[in-house]
């Protein structure tokens, strides 16, 4: 047993002179005085040595272990002030050099437009509502006295996720909504994202964005309708905006009309955004038809009102220039970072 002793002493000093960190001398100890160590299985052997020569045998095995403890902390320790010496000067931090700047986050162009357009309504005592974007095929269509066999409805045009659920074409869908838990007068605008199974080109896009406003009270007038359009206008762009109103059909409001305003883009002469037209179409509006307001369980014989929707990306492409409603989607950091 003390030739197992002198062995196992000097393939334990060897392995001690390999080591080249405290990886190594962690390693070192559970290899060498761990529970299933040679050091442990000596301890176990000397039940087989006789009584009178084992306080000598179990002298020595301690002894050993005594000394291999210490020569593996006592390396530890050295290993562990020189790894962390290390460390600290690969994370030094110079205090004395300049801070670096972090850039702020920033509102996407068009979450950007759409707060502007929100805080001028706020502003002209419209409250704010919203609604589901998916929804039912009755809030979205039926209860806005759209017909069975409307276009609208049919999938080429509305994305349906079941035979009665949708994904919402428009922010309308928010009006019913207010009005069966509202009594009039209701003042209230709808913003939120619109989806609708179109061709993506320069100026549409299968999602897109609107506010939709809507205002019901005794004596409502179609007057009003076009005063708020053009105070609207006023209060947003800051200055008098041309505009121009022309028939149109929508099947929630009768009668109904188109909004352009005057291309600010060109000054009215001619650009690839307005067509070459001077206008640009912003806005579909009209007074609440009478059987939406039935749906809505307001009496159309007490009450009118009117109703409008307006895309905010026409607007943003309007009032930043930007000739393509493609590009506020491409996340591209150099166009976002722009506004």
């Amino acid at each position: 047993m003390e030739d197992q002793i002198s062995i196992l002493a000097q393939q334990f000093h060897r392995d001690l002179e390999k080591a080249q960190n405290s990886a190594d001398i962690r390693d070192l100890k559970v290899k060498y005085l761990g529970k299933k160590g040679p050091i442990a299985s000596l301890m176990m052997n000397l039940r087989d040595v006789s009584k009178e020569e084992r306080p000598q045998f179990g002298k020595l095995v301690n002894d050993f272990k005594v000394k291999a403890q210490e020569l593996c902390d006592q390396t530890l320790v050295t290993f562990d002030k020189v790894e962390l010496a290390k460390i600290i000067e690969k994370e030094r931090i110079d205090v004395t050099e300049p801070g670096r700047c972090k850039s702020l986050g920033r509102g996407h162009p068009i979450s950007q437009m759409m707060q502007r357009v929100i805080d001028v309504l706020i502003g002209m005592g419209f409250a704010v509502q919203y609604g589901p974007d998916i929804e039912t095929d009755y809030y979205n269509y039926e209860g806005l006295n759209f017909p069975p066999d409307h276009p609208a409805r049919e999938m080429q045009d509305t994305f349906y996720i079941t035979p009665e659920y949708l994904l919402r074409s428009h922010t309308s869908n928010t009006q019913l909504r207010v009005m069966e838990s509202h009594t009039p007068p209701i003042r209230i605008i709808a913003p939120g994202t619109c989806y609708r199974n179109e061709t993506i080109s320069s100026r549409s896009h299968v999602f897109f964005h609107q506010v939709e406003g809507l205002y019901i009270d005794k004596n409502v007038t179609f007057a009003d309708l076009l005063a708020t359009m053009r105070q609207f206008w006023a209060e947003l762009f800051q200055r008098d905006v041309k505009t121009r109103f022309r028939p149109s059909y929508f099947p929630f409001v009768e009668p109904g009309l188109e909004v352009d305003i005057e291309c600010i883009n060109c000054d009215m002469k001619g650009c690839s955004l307005c067509k070459k037209t001077g206008w640009l179409e912003v806005c579909g509006a009209g007074m609440v038809h009478p059987e939406v307001l039935k749906n809505g369980n307001i009496d159309p014989e007490e009450y009118s009102g009117y109703a409008w929707g307006l895309g905010i990306e026409r607007l943003a492409m309007l009032i930043y220039g930007v000739d393509d409603i493609r590009t506020f989607f491409d996340n591209d950091i150099r166009f976002l970072s722009q506004f």
